[in-house]
């Protein structure tokens, strides 16, 4: 039996113009999603997969076709056998008969912790594969969700004429206590994000915008104090609205005593909340908005 793991993210800066070449710090996370293979006696390739409650598809699928034998979800079948053919293309000679494979998430897969991302790099490892390929053929987007997979710690991603640049970088913050991350309840589709994105922003118009993403990206690992992070946060959430021309999450929450900065697609995922509160007043806040996930800093980032 073959095992592979690969970590969930968080995009901490440069959510949308890291797509168009702006430097991203991303942080890959403790949860992630972990994957077996192994060979067994029957003539099929056999697909279970498991979130924290619980299974959360089954599918057989034909070795040699990767066509659908039998499934309990057709949607994620079929999303499913289109990555395996991706992979196909990639190394035609991955999948034999007698194939089992099982993949087991540390998260709810709604939270938008990386369960595509986090599939692709396991995959791509067992295949022998370009994860970065194998993420241009299925789900698309920047890769620096790829990138966190399988590093061990905060790292600088940036895209230079197509191609994925990644360095690590020392972001171990001394307010670190101060952080939340809390879930808004609405999982994003980061494809949908990024077509939309794509289709309306004008590169010219933005240079000067991922310019200074940039230096602020650079800037973030160097801050001593809470208050010098959260002005850097209200920096890039400006930036960004004006980009994509909706309005920061800060104004869904007018009487939060610190700074909101939205994480990824906006909209629906995490946020991040830098405050003097503590846990308590922090979990209180937001469970009085709706809002019950909330985790700690150190709890989430390795």
């Amino acid at each position: 039996m073959s095992r592979y793991y690969s970590h969930g993210k968080f995009l901490l800066t440069g959510e949308y113009l890291v797509l168009k070449g702006a430097l991203a710090l991303a942080l890959p996370l403790k949860l992630g999603q972990s994957m077996t293979v192994e060979t067994v006696c029957t003539p099929s390739l056999q697909w279970n997969a498991h979130k924290p409650d619980g299974q959360w598809f089954s599918i057989t699928l034909d070795p040699k076709t990767l066509e659908i034998i039998s499934c309990n979800d057709p949607a994620k079948a079929e999303k499913l056998a289109q990555i395996l053919k991706a992979m196909r293309q990639l190394n035609p000679d991955a999948f034999r008969d007698g194939l089992r494979f099982e993949t087991r998430l540390d998260f709810d897969p709604n939270w938008g912790l990386g369960s595509s991302s986090t599939l692709i790099a396991n995959l791509a490892q067992w295949a022998n594969v370009n994860p970065y390929e194998l993420l241009k053929l299925t789900f698309g987007g920047s890769g620096y969700d790829i990138a966190c997979a399988t590093a061990e710690q905060p790292i600088y991603y940036q895209l230079i004429d197509g191609k994925s640049q990644t360095e690590t970088t020392n972001f171990n913050p001394s307010f670190a206590d101060h952080l939340f991350f809390i879930y808004q309840g609405q999982k994003q589709s980061s494809s949908k994000e990024i077509k939309a994105f794509l289709e309306q922003a004008n590169p010219i118009d933005l240079q000067q915008d991922i310019e200074a993403v940039s230096e602020i990206s650079r800037a973030v690992p160097k801050c001593e104090s809470l208050d010098e992070f959260g002005m850097l946060m209200q920096c890039l959430e400006r930036i960004i609205a004006r980009c994509i021309g909706q309005e920061p999450v800060q104004k869904r929450f007018p009487n939060f005593e610190g700074v909101l900065k939205s994480l990824g697609a906006w909209g629906g995922d995490f946020i991040l909340a830098a405050t003097e509160w503590d846990e308590n007043q922090v979990r209180d806040y937001f469970k009085s908005k709706g809002l019950e996930v909330v985790f700690g800093y150190k709890e989430m980032v390795l």
